[in-house]
């Protein structure tokens, strides 16, 4: 396809990256680099994660197609990766680098104080730096609902979460679910028990990667052992053995996260998945480049909520059966609630 040039009027720092709010408002500089291309660097999961990787591509996928911006993707396989690949993506001349997870702030926030003619998105990771966009989303919200959704459904009274790695992208979603699953014991008078995280000492079940997915499973076998019919993983590929320990032992469903994982992992995991966790990053990244495109891009970050569509839960798919009418309306009413701001989904990890 051919693609075509776009504006670039960002105001930029002339020198170097300064914290927002410490340091006199930056001067406004002509652009540097070229603005008829991005590039987006992953972290080591790579394109294929099911996860914030993918997601972050298809949404310049759909901007280059909308908007003519030529995008590529360089793609990190491990933590020797990053710097480099972030150095390769500024010195493409591109005038948009968008970077993928908390693993690349360091070397994004290097690489965007020597560059401030190049403008910077980095995805589920805040950095506070003048030509640095954040690209966060506050996943409490729609895990909340998810935990609803899971004590409504457990036939056994247990469910259970667990993390990749402690850290906010991470436990943010796991403060959401287990407040969740206390929302409807108070409303319903239960007592569904949820494994793999307290709120209160924000500690619990972590696997220790986002790639092994034999650890996913062997973590999940546990707590299936200790009565958990929903699983939450919040741990981008390590999921699957979640996925995989559910359909291997029956009776048991899981709730994905970041995409509609119905979607976006193999049809032999479809009877398993209830709902999943959604950031709809796609809509983020057209957003921005368009921000570029008009000029107007600025380091004020993007925050999805449920208010506006920046997260969400997935259909039922498959599952829908086992969510009554009654269950889905309460579940209705809380993401009213929550829009509203009746209900604050709070979180040390909140963005």
């Amino acid at each position: 396809m051919s693609h075509t040039r776009f504006g670039f009027g960002i105001a930029l720092v002339a020198a170097s990256v300064a914290l927002m709010g410490c340091q006199a408002a930056p001067e406004k500089t002509e652009p540097t680099e070229s603005a008829g291309c991005v590039r987006m660097v992953t972290n080591s999961g790579g394109l294929e994660d099911r996860s914030f990787n993918q997601s972050s591509w298809e949404g310049l996928q759909q901007a280059e197609s909308e908007l003519g911006v030529e995008a590529e993707a360089i793609v990190s396989t491990g933590e020797t990766d990053l710097a480099p690949n972030v150095e390769q993506a500024v010195a493409s001349g591109c005038g948009l680098v968008v970077t993928v997870g908390w693993e690349l702030a360091d070397p994004t926030l290097e690489q965007a104080g020597a560059n401030p003619g190049t403008a910077f998105a980095i995805v589920d990771e805040t950095i506070e730096a003048e030509n640095v966009k954040p690209v966060v989303f506050d996943t409490a919200q729609a895990s909340y609902l998810a935990g609803y959704l899971a004590a409504g459904v457990t036939k056994t009274g247990v469910v259970a979460t667990f993390g990749g790695g402690n850290q906010p992208p991470v436990t943010l979603f796991m403060d959401g679910f287990v407040d969740g699953v206390a929302k409807y014991n108070e409303v319903h008078g239960t007592s569904v028990r949820a494994l793999g995280w307290s709120k209160e000492t924000q500690d619990g079940a972590f696997t220790g990667d986002f790639e092994d997915v034999n650890k996913g499973k062997t973590l999940t076998d546990g707590f299936i052992d200790q009565g958990a019919d929903v699983i939450l993983p919040v741990a981008g590929q390590v999921g699957e053995g979640a996925a995989a320990a559910a359909v291997e032992r029956g009776g048991v469903s899981v709730i994905w996260v970041d995409s509609d994982g119905y979607e976006t992992l193999s049809a032999s995991f479809r009877p398993v998945i209830l709902t999943s966790v959604l950031k709809n990053t796609q809509d983020a990244m057209v957003q921005i480049v368009d921000e570029v495109q008009q000029g107007a891009f600025t380091n004020e970050p993007y925050v999805g909520t449920l208010e506006n569509g920046g997260v969400e839960i997935a259909p039922y798919h498959d599952l829908a059966t086992l969510v009554s009418p009654e269950l889905d309306g309460e579940i209705e009413g809380l993401r009213q609630a929550i829009i509203s701001g009746e209900i604050v989904v709070e979180s040390p990890s909140a963005p």
